[in-house]
């Protein structure tokens, strides 16, 4: 019988952080077994700035997690976001000493180290090399150049770029908190794993996904990612404009935002009052939803216009550029009333709300296939292309103690008793090889580029870690 793979996703946003632990059903499918979620407290705009704030909001969620799923996390799969990201786009080439050869591995692999020698600006560091077309000997558009003969192999790349300082302070918490990095993936990618569909992506389409701290955008064409930005704006700003607009509590603003917030002000009328209560004996205070809904679009405009500079900046309005399947909005933000329409209205593309559902197996709950987890589901999904075995089964672990200290050997019958759980721990050995050793050979070279890439990247974030102890 096929061993479960066990994948667990980190989300670490400003609003929230969320532990979410899945495994991929017969019907291929992800099935959610257990989901953790605690406010986040020391991270600001998706950069953490108090490690021990950030450190007990993992750990509460790891812990509901595992209470939740009856699993035991050893490590996952982190998001990385922040105002601090920014994207790039470079070409590069390589002339090969004998054309007669075909390409491989090693060619591609070579293309990437030198894309890694680019030249950042000091404490910034490339932490994503994607591919985009190769061209061999002037021959352009080639999405998979192994097998091929050639001289010359040059490719263009969408670099992402960051602050070294913020991802090892992700990195730090993640261990502090008693668990293993297993890999980072940029949560624009994540979130369009989850909501996106390939056809979208091939016709051309741009994710926005509106967090509590940032709000992220990536641009797929032809089925490649083309652009990706982060805006330094999300959820919490507009919650701040309502506190200060209507000179009430930060929670008062939020629950406001969530049961009353819309972002078109002509859907409320004048007479439209809510009353909040005052606090310690004051009077209770009365809102106009009209005047609530006036704060929340003059934000929400502003955040949308950002975005947009950011999808015309990509050239959309090229033909060969256009995207056909519009915007798709997910996170938190995108569960604001009538946000599709202001988004429709102010940039004149087709738009719909995405929702991780698709890839999540028929039983899943109502509040998981929310546009808010759709980063976290994307990223239990990463998890799971890398093959690992994140978490093992409580019980398992509660026997544990049996085997290793006990000095007197087990009687025969025992170890078919234990054999499950033998059986695990092989898996979670097995599970520490390389990522780039585990993949299948029929993967595309995109894919490999990513998974091996991302595999040094975090083995340098450990090399750090341990040296700085």
């Amino acid at each position: 019988m096929e061993k479960d793979n066990i994948a667990v996703g980190l989300d670490i946003g400003t609003t929230k952080i969320v532990a979410m632990i899945g495994k991929k059903n017969e019907y291929g499918k992800l099935e959610i077994l257990g989901i953790g979620k605690s406010k986040s407290l020391g991270v600001a705009r998706g950069v953490v700035n108090n490690i021990t704030q950030t450190i007990q909001s993992i750990q509460q969620a790891i812990i509901e997690a595992e209470n939740n799923s009856g699993y035991k996390i050893k490590d996952v799969v982190v998001g990385i976001a922040g105002q601090h990201i920014r994207s790039i786009q470079h070409t590069d080439y390589i002339s090969r000493n004998n054309p007669e050869e075909v390409i491989g591995e090693n060619d591609i692999q070579l293309l990437i180290d030198q894309v890694n020698k680019l030249a950042m600006l000091p404490g910034e560091e490339i932490i994503h090399v994607l591919p985009q077309e190769f061209k061999i000997d002037g021959q352009s558009e080639i999405k998979e150049p192994i097998g091929m003969y050639g001289g010359r192999l040059e490719s263009s790349f969408h670099v992402v770029v960051g602050q070294a300082s913020s991802i090892r302070n992700v990195g730090r918490c993640i261990q502090s908190s008693g668990i293993e990095l297993s890999g980072l993936t940029l949560e624009p990618l994540a979130s369009a794993d989850a909501v996106l569909s390939q056809e979208e992506k091939e016709a051309g389409v741009a994710l926005i996904d509106i967090g509590g701290g940032t709000t992220d955008l990536a641009i797929f064409k032809d089925g490649i990612i083309r652009h990706t930005a982060v805006i330094p704006f999300g959820g919490n700003v507009i919650t701040d404009d309502i506190k200060e607009g209507c000179s009430i509590i930060e929670k008062q603003a939020e629950l406001l935002k969530i049961k009353f917030g819309s972002a078109w002000p002509g859907e409320n009328k004048d007479n439209e009052i809510v009353s909040i209560p005052g606090l310690r004996g004051r009077e209770p205070k009365e809102i106009s939803l009209k005047n609530l809904s006036k704060i929340i679009h003059a934000r929400v405009v502003e955040i949308v216009e950002q975005v947009f500079a950011e999808i015309k900046a990509y050239g959309h309005e090229d033909p060969r550029k256009k995207l056909i399947a519009g915007i798709v909005l997910t996170g938190g933000g995108a569960q604001l009333k009538h946000i599709k329409q202001l988004v429709e209205y102010i940039t004149g593309m087709d738009t719909r709300i995405g929702y991780p559902n698709e890839h999540l197996a028929g039983n899943s709950g109502e509040e998981i296939s929310s546009p808010l987890f759709a980063t976290a589901v994307g990223l239990v999904m990463n998890s799971i292309e890398n093959s690992s075995q994140s978490a093992v089964r409580l019980e398992l672990v509660n026997e544990q103690p049996k085997v290793v200290y006990k000095n007197v050997p087990p009687p025969v019958q025992r170890y078919e008793v234990e054999e499950n759980y033998v059986e695990k721990v092989e898996t979670i050995e097995e599970t520490r090889e390389p990522v780039s050793q585990r993949a299948s050979r029929d993967e595309s070279t995109e894919t490999k580029i990513r998974r091996s890439f991302f595999d040094r990247y975090v083995d340098k974030i450990k090399e750090f870690l341990d040296n700085a102890e």
